[in-house]
């Protein structure tokens, strides 16, 4: 049975650096800023049209690979419960539970790392003060009656 783990925290938790982590070690890591980036898109936050074409196309990939029998990180943020709670109804129909990790980080830290980014790939996304902020400041915390919850310390420095 295939695993699916959907990374969790605001930008600049260190999501893709877990998720990277994952895929080193086969697993196939989904994310919405390589999709977006991979179209030339290099400014954030994206039309609504675009994310919702990106939001299907890798819908669809997920439910692909899951039915094939591989392991898929989501390279998300996962930020609102309701999106948490679509995906593990789209996965319900073919007997995978999700796992929620969650990276924890102090929002000065995680809010830090956004403000150095440099646009350098998609992994690298630039944000504006603002938006970095209100990416925090609005992340709705996982709970454990979600389901399967790992919770990981982001406060430590970036791996490279």
């Amino acid at each position: 049975m295939a695993r699916v783990v959907m990374m969790c925290g605001p930008s600049g938790s260190g999501k893709s650096v877990v998720a990277r982590g994952l895929e080193a070690d086969g697993w196939v890591r989904l994310s919405v800023d390589v999709e977006v980036w991979a179209r030339g898109i290099r400014e954030q936050p994206v039309a609504p049209a675009v994310a919702d074409d990106v939001d299907a196309v890798l819908r669809a990939r997920l439910l692909d690979l899951v039915a094939r029998g591989r392991d898929v990180v989501l390279d998300y943020s996962f930020w609102a419960r309701s999106t948490r709670d679509e995906y593990r109804e789209l996965l319900r129909p073919l007997g995978v539970e999700p796992e929620t990790w969650y990276v924890e980080t102090p929002r000065d830290v995680a809010i830090a790392r956004v403000a150095a980014r440099r646009a350098t790939g998609p992994d690298d996304v630039v944000l504006t003060p603002d938006i970095a902020a209100a990416h925090v400041d609005g992340f709705e915390p996982p709970t454990p009656d979600e389901g399967p919850l790992r919770v990981i310390p982001g406060d430590l420095p970036p791996v490279d």
